[in-house]
């Protein structure tokens, strides 16, 4: 199916299957039922909130079954299902053995665009294991900034069936996916995509490495204009060589330093783009300052080449390129700046839950005190602690698997003072700061970057950031 081919399913009676309540499940209840699909809601919790949410459901004539997400009920002919749910569940080996096709939420927005009638807007997508959702955001400010109706959906929050079925008309729509929601995307065609970066993550869910790196490569399937990759990761490259693309679909690269020909990149603090040029040989298009990104760590400009090439390739002229960096502001909880006091900068990157995405905050300082821990997704951290070992003034550490940062911290790091916190109450941040404070020292940045997942200690990565930034304040005022 083509890009812009817009797929017609008669619903009308057919018997599908939603898995799983909640952001994805009830926007696909509601709109399968709206087109006359007899569904039925299977759901593996059955508590208040559940409860509460198949009372509605139900008021309109949609089955609900609680407690019992495992058995695939009878006459069912489709399955549509949350992202989350892992590939080996019972209901979808019964599922494929009855020979029922599994969709996710994705590739149901991706079937109904168009269904009310409207021009389907084309999507530009954007994937990897870090910095997706600050890519996406960035892509919609610059699209914005060349007065196309767009916006920022998919795994950021928003619902993709709610921005396709939805009354807002839009020219093009800037989606972030999950390696998830790819995996339940079979016939998803962007009309040009990014795959960020590739890094261990997931594996748990996926089954190993191959299989994560090839739902994430679905992404680039039947991209019309451009593959875009990071010419630092062989690994997002070779996804696009492994890609089943449209005739004269293009392999964009983006690179921190000078860019060859078919690639955006840096030369003397400018962005700078030799894909989307006459003459790409010779010529170069300037688009932006790396001033103009905010902020301008090394992996946040990575994430504006991305962005900025995506853009490019539907056609943005380079001046919304850099009106749309600059009136970019990032999500909280992503090396977020709290405070300086004494001299000493205290920033918040909580999103960091992963090797990967703490890797790269790392290396956006010259000296710090780092404060990390937390649920540890079966990481290592030998790699991360040896690469970053001459940045450390010191470290804290907290959290449930804290001892695995501590064991690589002395096995590559030994003379970095480390302060190991024996608690995971909540608490525990305000004395992680204490503690970063006497350690730091005037021109010392206080940093946040977990490089573990928050839900030993906190409800998710935002409470620890906010918890952190209480803390900061606090001492702040005591510090005035």
């Amino acid at each position: 199916m083509g890009s812009q081919e817009v797929s017609t399913v008669d619903w009308q009676g057919k018997h599908v299957t939603v898995a799983g309540l909640g952001v994805s499940g009830i926007p696909a209840a509601r709109a399968l039922h709206e087109r006359g699909a007899l569904v039925t809601v299977v759901n593996d919790g059955d508590d208040e909130r559940a409860r509460a949410q198949a009372a509605e459901l139900e008021a309109l004539g949609i089955t609900v079954r609680l407690g019992d997400g495992a058995t695939l009920p009878p006459s069912t002919e489709l399955i549509v299902t949350a992202p989350g749910w892992q590939p080996d569940k019972p209901l979808f080996l019964a599922a494929a053995e009855a020979g029922v096709d599994i969709w996710g939420d994705v590739e149901l927005a991706w079937r109904l665009r168009g269904d009310n009638g409207r021009k389907a807007a084309p999507w530009l997508a954007v994937t990897g294991t870090n910095g997706k959702t600050t890519t996406v955001r960035m892509l919609a400010s610059i699209l914005e900034a060349a007065g196309l109706r767009t916006a920022a959906v998919g795994n950021i929050g928003v619902s993709l069936l709610d921005a396709v079925l939805g009354d807002q008309e839009y020219d093009v729509l800037a989606v972030e996916l999950s390696s998830y929601q790819l995996h339940w995307a079979p016939s998803l065609r962007a009309h040009s995509a990014a795959v960020l970066n590739l890094a261990p993550d997931h594996l748990d869910w996926h089954g190993s490495m191959e299989a994560y790196a090839a739902d994430k490569g679905r992404v680039y399937e039947g991209n019309t204009v451009a593959c875009v990759y990071n010419a630092a990761d062989p690994a997002t490259e070779d996804l696009v060589r492994e890609a089943d693309v449209e005739e004269g679909c293009r392999a964009i690269g983006f690179t921190l330093g000078a860019p060859g020909p078919s690639q955006l990149g840096v030369v003397d603090g400018i962005l700078v783009d030799r894909a989307f040029v006459k003459n790409r040989q010779k010529q170069a298009q300037e688009l932006a300052e790396v001033s103009d990104v905010n902020p301008p760590a090394p992996h946040n400009i990575a994430n504006a080449l991305a962005a900025a090439a995506l853009a490019r390739a539907f056609g943005v002229e380079p001046a919304a390129v850099r009106d749309g960096l600059r009136n970019f502001r990032p999500d909280a909880h992503r090396i977020e700046h709290v405070a300086d006091i004494d001299g000493v900068a205290y920033v918040d990157d909580s999103k960091a839950t992963n090797t990967h995405a703490t890797e790269a905050s790392l290396a956006a300082y010259d000296s710090i005190v780092w404060i990390a821990g937390g649920l540890a997704k079966g990481a290592t951290f030998d790699e991360l602690v040896t690469g970053a070992a001459k940045r450390l003034r010191g470290v804290v550490l907290m959290g449930a698997d804290r001892a695995l940062i501590h064991e690589a911290l002395t096995r590559h790091a030994p003379e970095v003072p480390v302060v190991d916190l024996d608690r995971t109450d909540t608490g525990a941040m305000s004395e992680a700061v204490e503690h970063a404070a006497r350690l730091a020292r005037p021109g010392d940045t206080v940093l946040l970057a977990p490089a573990c997942a928050s839900m030993d200690m906190f409800t998710n990565y935002n409470k620890r950031g906010e918890a952190f930034a209480d803390a900061v304040r606090a001492r702040a005022e005591t510090s005035a």
